[in-house]
């Protein structure tokens, strides 16, 4: 840090050597357009060997190319709470949400979120940023949450983590299937989604892993990520989850919609390490299959 200001660094490789510097910082530090023109506008922003680097400049292979990122300051209000910490550096941070936690401030909900929490956790460490979420779970639904500490580490990884979620529907499904249809929001509805030719695009892979007669536990992956892209989906084929009572499960054995994001894959934007976080399926969701087992 400096100043409270994150430095982001790169070295210049032997590929990029003689490269025009704004061609390099976008495509070779996967820095926006946008990005480069705040950076501009913050004093020595982007140095070169502690220099000034302008983005007409050629670079050098060797070089040591450093961003300042402008400050963050969250409007988040920190309240003292418990998280399960699954991973954390300098750039990110991954929580085990527990189910009827919002991730985010609402109207309705201020300071009992995720994110309440993780400034005070922040603040404990001596940071200060916005929490970025990078994949938002419902309410409702339990598991990883991974967050960006900055806004080159959120611009990154947008669109690039591999999510697999674990479920339990009602009914059978013995073999994997893929549903590839439109979502939109029902009418008459604010949240409630439905499926419609004239909705946008969802893909959904759904592998069974084991069932009890009643309940078929699932392996779920996205090729797209539609609001209540799952739920809708899986009622639209008859297989609504356990406890979703707006997609027509029943809450006889659950008092939640049962998913659970498991695992989240990526790739680390600064190490360029390969990072997999995974959880324990909750117990709530797990117990269901013991009913009729």
């Amino acid at each position: 840090m400096n100043n409270g200001n994150k430095i982001i660094s790169f070295t210049v490789s032997e590929s990029c050597d003689n490269m025009n510097a704004n061609t390099y910082l976008k495509h070779h530090c996967k820095i926006s357009a946008r990005m480069i023109t705040r950076l501009k506008r913050e004093y020595m922003g982007i140095t070169r060997n502690g220099a000034l680097l302008r983005t007409t400049d050629t670079v050098k292979a060797g070089d040591r190319v450093e961003l300042k990122l402008p400050v963050d300051n969250s409007e988040i209000i920190p309240v003292k709470g418990e998280l399960e910490i699954l991973f954390e550096d300098s750039y990110l941070v991954a929580v085990n949400k527990p189910p009827f936690m919002p991730v985010h401030p609402t109207k309705v909900h201020q300071l009992d979120t995720m994110a309440n929490i993780l400034m005070y956790h922040a603040l404990q460490n001596n940071e200060h940023y916005t929490a970025r979420i990078l994949n938002r779970l419902d309410r409702d639904t339990s598991g990883v949450v991974v967050v960006a500490k900055d806004r080159f580490t959120a611009a990154a990884l947008q669109k690039s983590i591999k999510k697999t979620y674990t479920a339990v529907c009602e009914g059978v499904i013995e073999n994997s299937f893929t549903i590839d249809a439109p979502i939109k929001i029902m009418e008459g509805h604010t949240i409630q989604r439905c499926v419609s030719p004239d909705g946008e695009r969802a893909v959904t892979h759904i592998k069974p892993i084991k069932n009890n007669g009643c309940h078929t536990l699932l392996y779920i992956t996205l090729e797209t990520g539609r609001t209540h892209q799952i739920r809708c989906h899986l009622s639209y084929k008859g297989y609504p989850l356990a406890g979703d009572d707006m997609y027509g499960g029943v809450m006889s054995y659950i008092n939640r919609q049962a998913l659970h994001c498991k695992t989240v894959e990526l790739i680390h934007p600064i190490t360029k390490e390969k990072i997999l976080i995974d959880t324990k399926l909750p117990s709530d969701i797990s117990n269901i299959l013991n009913y009729f087992e």
